[in-house]
């Protein structure tokens, strides 16, 4: 789900960690910041800084 929120966020403005969990929570997913945080590493997906695309 973590991988899916990624791939359906606007390349100008990534979604946070914290933002991922708070969209998940909505979906009855209860985990932390720095779990996610780990998942996303975990898949080799950067931070949302890493990932912002600028035009």
């Amino acid at each position: 789900m973590i991988k899916k929120l990624i791939a359906d966020e606007d390349p100008k403005k990534p979604l946070s960690d914290s933002r991922i969990q708070k969209e998940l929570l909505a979906d009855g997913i209860d985990i932390a910041r720095r779990t996610v945080a780990k998942y996303r590493e975990a898949m080799n997906i950067g931070s949302s800084t890493q990932r912002k695309q600028k035009y």
